[in-house]
């Protein structure tokens, strides 16, 4: 795309959408500063500091489109992990994926990976302290010992280790204090919720401090399997983080962390939408199932991840500092997933998943008067491993076994600055150089019997014919460089109103299908094509943005207007197929390809305005236009582009939010303090699960009310507060399998009931 062509139309529709907003209070913004304030003004905003640009700065300042969120103030308002932000953040999708716990798929400006399948990537970086998670199984991290969360929204290769071409959310927890503390936080809720956090630090010296927290998640299913009794979609959680701090002297800050999460929560089976082949009827409960897998090799379902991380902070002088981020995470997965939702054997899939990673990061951050910026160097190796069976009784007592093992080595230059070119402009630069490397063995074969592979637990089982697919690191390897740039202006309009644009570039390694089937003749074009694996995503995005106070700051309103060119569109598949023409589906193969051209642009509106002492409205408002301009397949020995029959996945049009906040002084418990009240209405257009339009599975615009009662006493030491979610028990779907060509199975999973909960916290 022509800048020439964009700009101007990019500051028509900017300046027309601050003129229609910049009066009207608006967004469950952000943050309070890191301080851990317990409620956060439209005056405080303007004082929020973040580390978006891995150097501490004012939100207002930071030339991009970045929400934050203090710990303080998301439980305040009582969301319990990282998916609830997805009614916070415009144009952000983030859930819970189909048939997991704390599995993420995450999207922003739609761009996103679905499949948590071994050697896919994320399109959307998610960071603990800074370390990339580079699998999504365990990502849904609890709100717990957080200091703040920040979601930054477009490409940001320029200023983090690894690829994050659709954005990043940062998950940032406490530094320790110098005093002796330690919190408890209690809670008791809706179907059984129990819930314990217990935090504590210890400072041993003046200049050594050790602290940790420790937290158990419970919760009763919101559903039961009919048939079992066993419960459906409950949780049981049990986390732990400790934490070591060293400062030896004023300008060294060293701090060793810990995190362990052991996830034993009951499978999560899906709702079946349709009647079972043997006269099963479709259940009333949407959370209810028939489910029969519930154990891998004897084992129940567990997730278990675990991290460890030594980070180094030197300030060499006042202007330059040093950082080194090293760091190790794995995670196991048992994952009995039943796809077809009946107690008989029709469909099944045990699982198990594993992955490890080690990543190295130097970073040396500069604060001139006039140029400010970061420069780093990223390395990582990991590997992610997957085995499972694919079931199919119903097609001759068959099992499809699939192994793939896919190791990733990558390394990363990047640097990103600004510079003040007069008291009210200011250039915005950056560039990144990528080098991924892969290699992947993938093994896929076919075994008589109902029970399973030999692999996964029964070994009696005999391999039908030779393997489908047998390719070794040897031969499935690709190497993908990508150098991307980053330019912009700032325009400081005056002491109230900053403007901004840029440019940017995203980029996406190429990857192979760890599913892939290459037939009967692996030399085939076809297969040879797979063997290649997809070729890497790239994306660019041209963001205009203002953000503005008003009212001497007691309103805010951030404005973000982006066009992105996405090409080479990673899609991934799965679905059945029958191999000897008999009309019954008998094999289960994946699918991975590229869509060659997409168009994404959007809006997004973030605001707030106290208008009382005691009363504040906040609202978030995104609307996103994402068409596919180029996908081509080969319909009957030809290519036919069929772009415009595609759809953009967990990508609605239209998301938005509208809170209302009421506080006012009130002692309780015989000591001073503070209630507030905040009622909170989220929206979300038509939502896609998958690129192809199935109604069954696919959701329509719906709406969700969740609501909050807080008691904060003066001290800070005692709080109390009562929640509910989903308050009119909105029924919405987040995801499904459409595998209708088999024993028409297709089912769906649906977002969280109704829920109420209370909690008590004191601080010692």
């Amino acid at each position: 795309m022509s800048p020439r062509k964009t700009l101007p139309k990019m500051l028509r529709c900017s300046s027309a959408v601050l003129l229609a907003f910049s009066g009207f209070p608006g967004s469950l913004v952000h943050a309070q500063s890191a301080n851990d304030r317990d409620s956060a003004t439209a005056e405080e905003t303007s004082t929020i500091v973040v580390t978006a640009r891995r150097r501490e700065e004012l939100l207002q300042d930071v030339p991009a489109a970045v929400s934050a969120f203090s710990g303080a103030a998301l439980e305040k308002i009582g969301i319990p992990d990282i998916v609830g932000l997805t009614d916070l953040v415009p144009n952000t999708t983030l859930k819970t994926s189909r048939a997991t716990n704390t599995t993420l798929t995450a999207f922003i400006r739609g761009v996103g990976q679905q499949d948590p399948v071994a050697g896919y990537e994320q399109g959307v970086g998610v960071y603990l302290d800074d370390i990339y998670l580079a699998r999504p199984q365990g990502a849904i991290l609890d709100i717990y010992d957080v200091d703040r969360i920040e979601v930054l929204r477009g490409p940001q290769g320029t200023l983090y280790g690894r690829n994050t071409i659709g954005g990043a959310v940062k998950y940032v927890t406490r530094r320790l204090g110098p005093n002796p503390e330690v919190r408890a936080k209690m809670t008791y809720g809706s179907f059984g919720e129990t819930d314990l956090v217990v935090t504590g630090s210890q400072p041993l010296s003046d200049t050594f401090r050790i602290g940790g927290t420790i937290a158990s998640l419970t919760r009763d299913g919101f559903g039961t399997n009919v048939v079992t009794g066993a419960e459906n979609y409950n949780k049981k959680v049990l986390a732990g983080r400790i934490s070591a701090e060293f400062l030896p002297t004023s300008s060294v800050f060293v701090r060793f962390a810990a995190d362990r999460t052991v996830d034993d929560s009951s499978p999560r089976a899906g709702y079946r939408l349709t009647p079972g082949p043997a006269g099963e009827t479709v259940l009333e409960n949407q959370y209810d199932t028939r489910a029969g897998l519930y154990s891998v090799l004897g084992h129940a379902q567990q997730v278990v991840t675990h991290g460890e991380s030594l980070l180094v902070n030197w300030e060499l002088d006042p202007l330059l500092s040093f950082k080194s981020i090293t760091a190790t995470r794995g995670s196991t997965s048992n994952a009995p997933i039943d796809f077809d939702s009946l107690m008989p054997k029709y469909f099944e899939a045990p699982a198990i998943y594993s992955d490890r990673q080690f990543s190295q990061e130097f970073q040396f951050t500069y604060t001139g008067a006039k140029l400010q910026g970061v420069a780093g160097v990223y390395f990582m190796s990991a590997n992610a491993r997957s085995e499972f069976d694919a079931i199919l009784p119903n097609s001759g007592g068959l099992s499809l076994y699939t192994l793939a093992d896919v190791d990733t080595r990558t390394w990363a230059a990047f640097a990103d600055g600004s510079y003040s070119l007069s008291d009210t402009w200011s250039a915005n630069f950056g560039g990144r150089f990528t080098n991924d490397q892969r290699k992947a063995r993938v093994f896929k074969a076919t075994y008589l019997g109902s029970l399973g592979s030999p692999t996964l637990g029964n070994p009696a089982a005999v391999r039908f014919g030779v393997a489908d697919t047998d390719m070794s690191k040897d031969n499935l390897q690709r190497t993908d460089t990508k150098f991307t740039p980053k330019i912009g202006l700032g325009l400081k309009l005056n002491p109230r109103h900053n403007m901004y644009v840029s440019y940017s570039e995203g980029f996406k390694g190429g990857m192979f299908d760890p599913r892939m089937s290459l037939g009967g003749n692996p030399t085939s074009p076809a297969a040879l094509a797979k063997r290649a694996g997809v070729k890497p995503e790239e994306i660019g995005t041209y963001e205009l943005g203002l953000k503005s106070k008003f009212d001497g700051g007691r309103t805010q309103t951030n404005v973000a207007v982006f066009s992105s060119d996405y090409r080479n569109v990673q899609i991934p598949g799965s679905l059945l197929i029958d191999t000897n023409g008999d009309g019954v589906a008998d094999s289960f193969v994946g699918t991975l390809t590229n869509a060659g051209k997409a168009k994404v642009s959007g809006i997004e509106l973030e605001a707030i305005a106290r208008l009382t002492e005691a009363f504040s409205v906040s609202a978030m408002l995104g609307y996103i236009d994402a068409k596919y301009k180029e996908w081509t397949v080969n319909q009957a020995g030809a290519l036919v582009n069929v772009a415009a029959n595609k759809n953009f996945q967990n990508t609605p049009k239209t998301t938005a939010n509208l809170t209302a906040t009421y506080e006012w002084p009130m002692a309780m418990f015989g000591r001073g303090g503070r209630f507030s009240l905040a009622n909170s209405l989220s929206y979300k257009s038509k939502t896609f699960q998958f690129e192809d339009p199935l109604p069954l599975i696919d959701q329509d615009a719906y709406s969700v009310w969740d609501a909050s009662l807080v008691w904060t006493s003066s001290d800070r030491k005692l709080s109390a507060g009562l929640y509910g979610r989903n308050l009119t028990d909105k029924r919405y779907k987040v995801a499904g399998y459409n595998f209708a060509g088999f024993s028409n199975t297709i089912t769906t999973f649906f977002g969280d009931p109704r829920t109420v909960k209370a909690t008590v916290e004191l601080r010692f």
